[in-house]
């Protein structure tokens, strides 16, 4: 009740300038939101951005996974099913797991759903979570900052499972970076991960420094099944 009076109240108060206001189209939104909440709402945008643009990558890479999913299952519904909003967090083909708790499905020799779908899941999950299941943020939104830092080592920890654990047939569990017919080494994976590791930590940061909140530094194992919590 009291951030929808203090919304309202801006809106009432500053209404009268912004009609004045010919120069450039205006937003009544754009009142209710603080500096951090543009910057946040940015970098989701961008996160969103690069966790589509990592899908579509990892489904041409590898092609079997989308044949193992239901039937008539697109690419598009795929995209659909990670990034719509609102969010769809159960999905039976997973168990019902999202977030995090989808991530051991990808590296489970066990697992015969869509290994592509199970990681973007996960990842799309945990960063959804990080940003406290928000596509959007407005005054007396908060954010956690040790959520944020936790989302960057765990990707990391991904990155690294993904190029180096393999199956009971020796086989990397879904293929990314690797090298072009024509002999050049394509790390175009690897560069989205470190993007996605950047924003994150250097949203981590931007919220630590606004609300005067440590951040505290943690290890992630990288074989182990284990992520940081969210």
């Amino acid at each position: 009740m009291m951030r929808l009076l203090l919304i309202s109240l801006t809106l009432l108060l500053l209404q009268g300038c912004a009609s004045n206001e010919r120069a450039r189209p205006f937003e009544f939104k754009s009142l209710a939101k603080s500096d951090i909440d543009m910057v946040t709402d940015q970098h989701i945008l961008a996160v969103n951005a690069l966790v589509r643009e990592l899908t579509i990558k990892l489904y041409k890479r590898n092609p079997r996974e989308l044949k193992k999913a239901p039937a008539g299952m697109t690419l598009n519904r795929r995209l659909h099913q990670l990034l719509d909003s609102p969010r769809q967090i159960n999905h039976a083909e997973l168990g019902s797991r999202y977030g995090i708790d989808a991530m051991p499905l990808v590296f489970d020799p066990e697992f015969k759903g869509d290994r592509v779908f199970a990681l973007m899941i996960g990842i799309s999950g945990m960063l959804h979570a990080s940003y406290s299941y928000r596509n959007e943020f407005f005054l007396l939104d908060e954010i956690d900052q040790q959520k944020l830092y936790n989302s960057a080592r765990n990707l990391e920890a991904v990155a690294w499972r993904l190029n180096n654990l393999r199956t009971p047939q020796n086989e990397l569990f879904l293929l990314t970076n690797g090298i072009a017919d024509s002999g050049v080494t394509n790390l175009s994976f690897e560069r989205i991960f470190g993007k996605l590791i950047a924003y994150q930590d250097m949203m981590a940061k931007i919220v630590a420094n606004k609300t005067n909140r440590a951040i505290k530094n943690v290890v992630v194992g990288f074989a182990s099944t284990a992520l940081l919590p969210i």
